[in-house]
């Protein structure tokens, strides 16, 4: 099995881009810029991500075996989401089913094929578990991680889900991405709602409206709260502003991941989850994101989100 055989199908199941890397440590300016983020507490109540701080930086722990990384990049940007934002808006990712069903699918199907084609182990990771996805995805050559600390590739942009695979496979890897492309730009900093940027490359996860209105656990601090611009769960503005997305955003191919209607919170009253019981929103929310901050934390932003701006 060669690379470019791995890449051919992962092209076929719908990926947008695909790599190869090494399992090896992160280098140690990244190791001890992850650690200085943590003692700063910009990672706010997600305790987890201190748990995960050693695998994250070694990711040899993850996999035992593991001797390559396939790394894909999934998109989520499509042109009917494209309008002008009102009031209770949902970040594009969100506006489909939830992706960990929808490009997990996808993953998992890449990983049996590897599994077929000779592999002994492949085990994939798409959002979840300790795995330094844009480092991985910048080590395979898929792009530079930008001030906004997206991921952002060439003729693609940043409307992009991180998948992996890490497998027993012996595979040359792809040279990395050592360029930056940001320049002198800075409109995503500039654009950033709640200041959440105190640096380019550096994300203060308690001043981000996706951490308040997804990660965050009780009350929305009200100096935040009243500068969520209208977002119910999640935010795209520094996507949005990005020239490298206005340029070359392209559609998914994921229907899966398409808006439905079922998430379109525009024009819904504050008490819409309020009214709700668990059952009802279980039933109706269960598919989508939305089940992650769950019905509580839902009425908590929609509630937030109608405030007048500050």
């Amino acid at each position: 099995m060669t690379p470019d055989e791995i890449k051919q199908r992962a092209e076929q199941l719908g990926f947008a881009a695909c790599g190869i890397t090494t399992p090896d440590p992160l280098p140690s300016r990244t190791a001890e810029q992850l650690d200085r983020w943590l003692a700063s507490g910009m990672a706010g109540t997600m305790r987890y991500l201190h748990r995960q701080a050693k695998r994250r930086k070694d990711p040899r722990l993850l996999v035992e075996g593991a001797k390559s990384v396939v790394v894909v990049l999934a998109t989520y940007y499509s042109d009917s989401n494209s309008e002008q934002r009102t009031t209770n808006s949902v970040a594009r990712y969100a506006r489909g089913l939830d992706y960990h069903d929808v490009v997990g699918a996808r993953l998992r199907e890449l990983a049996d094929w590897l599994l077929a084609g000779g592999a002994t182990q492949a085990r994939p990771f798409l959002d979840a578990g300790p795995v330094p996805e844009r480092e991985m995805a910048r080590r395979a050559g898929l792009g530079w991680i930008g001030k906004n600390t997206m991921l952002i590739r060439p003729g693609l942009g940043s409307w992009t889900f991180i998948g992996s695979v890490f497998t027993d496979l012996e595979l040359p890897p792809d040279q990395p991405f050592d360029s930056d492309h940001c320049g002198s730009c800075t409109r995503c900093l500039q654009a950033c709602p709640t200041g959440a940027f105190p640096e380019p490359g550096v994300l203060d996860a308690t001043r981000c409206i996706s951490y308040l209105t997804i990660e965050q656990k009780g009350p929305i601090p009200e100096e935040l709260a009243s500068r969520l611009d209208g977002w119910a769960f999640g935010c795209d503005v520094c996507n949005e502003v990005c020239p490298w997305n206005l340029k070359f955003a392209q559609p998914t191919p994921f229907e899966g991941l398409l808006p439905r209607p079922g998430t379109d919170l525009s024009g819904l009253p504050a008490d819409h989850f309020e009214r709700m019981t668990d059952a009802e929103f279980a039933e109706r929310y269960g598919p989508t994101a939305f089940s992650r901050p769950g019905r509580l934390g839902m009425d908590r932003n929609l509630k937030a989100a109608g405030q007048p701006s500050a």
